[in-house]
């Protein structure tokens, strides 16, 4: 039941994710408006109930400050992808910012314990070739290595920064405090950039604001307060692989909704992509009867 909880959280996390590129494909909001306004309105909504139910603790001055740096590192990460996604095509920009499992993989064996095991790097590979089926090899091929290809690893980067951190904050932190701060620095941050950007922070629809508000509620606040949560409790590496499957449900929810293809090999893609997470599941030493048993 130890193992459960978190699992179960990160699992409902993903889910929560996963409606985003939807949200986001309706283009009712520029993009980087869209990631402030994100963070602007989660803030406004936790900051209430926290307050409410006494869940806001003050850190001490080292976890304040890393935690704040993983609000500066997380609207990094979405501002960057956002323009990586605006200059190239959301395909590449999705497959180049999902290199974060390599990074936190390598950043945890160079500097952390315990060091990433056999099955992390099994499982990574396995990943990486479902990913890459998934989307297809015609689009490996037609990289092109510009600036939106570079934002788009370097949004793999922060968001891989981002999970390392904040694993080391949230074990000497709880959920709700850590939220609060970051969202309070993403929100700064964020909203620095858009002015500098001259991006509009008024005059879109109904619709507009309805998705803003659906986005802050159950892409930011729902999904990050589970998946930091699981993060608490599980390997940063762990949680870093499992959230690859928020691109197997986007194009599940996609074709149910918006009518989108589902081919045959994506759906061989995310098979792999799949088992490459379940993989790094196992403690022991891998057979193929432990990867398929239930």
């Amino acid at each position: 039941m130890h193992h459960t909880k978190p699992r179960l959280a990160l699992a409902i996390g993903i889910l929560c994710i996963s409606i985003f590129p939807i949200l986001v494909k309706l283009e009712l909001t520029p993009g980087l408006i869209s990631a402030f306004y994100r963070m602007f309105f989660a803030f406004c909504i936790i900051v209430p109930v926290a307050l409410y139910f006494k869940k806001f603790k003050f850190p001490s001055k080292r976890y304040l400050f890393l935690a704040l740096l993983c609000g500066i590192l997380f609207g990094s990460d979405v501002a960057v992808w956002n323009i990586a996604i605006q200059e190239s095509s959301a395909t590449q920009a999705s497959l180049l910012t999902n290199l974060s499992p390599v990074w936190v993989g390598i950043a945890t064996f160079l500097f952390l314990n315990p060091k990433p095991k056999t099955n992390f790097w099994l499982g990574t590979f396995v990943a990486f070739l479902g990913m890459i089926t998934f989307v297809g090899f015609h689009f490996i091929a037609a990289f092109d290595f510009d600036r939106a290809f570079v934002f788009a690893v370097l949004s793999g980067v922060f968001y891989a920064a981002y999970l390392l951190v904040s694993k080391k904050v949230l074990t000497n932190m709880d959920v709700f405090s850590f939220m609060i701060i970051s969202l309070f620095a993403s929100s700064i941050y964020l909203g620095i950039i858009s002015f500098f950007a001259n991006e509009p922070f008024s005059g879109f629809s109904v619709a507009g604001w309805s998705v803003l508000v659906v986005q802050a509620v159950v892409c930011q606040l729902a999904a990050w307060l589970l998946i930091s949560y699981a993060t608490q409790h599980m390997k940063a590496t762990r949680v870093s692989l499992s959230l690859l499957a928020q691109a197997v449900l986007t194009a599940l929810i996609a074709y149910l909704f918006l009518d989108e293809k589902l081919t045959l090999q994506m759906i061989l893609g995310g098979v792999l992509l799949l088992l490459g997470i379940r993989i790094t599941f196992f403690e022991k030493t891998l057979s193929f009867k432990r990867i398929f048993k239930s």
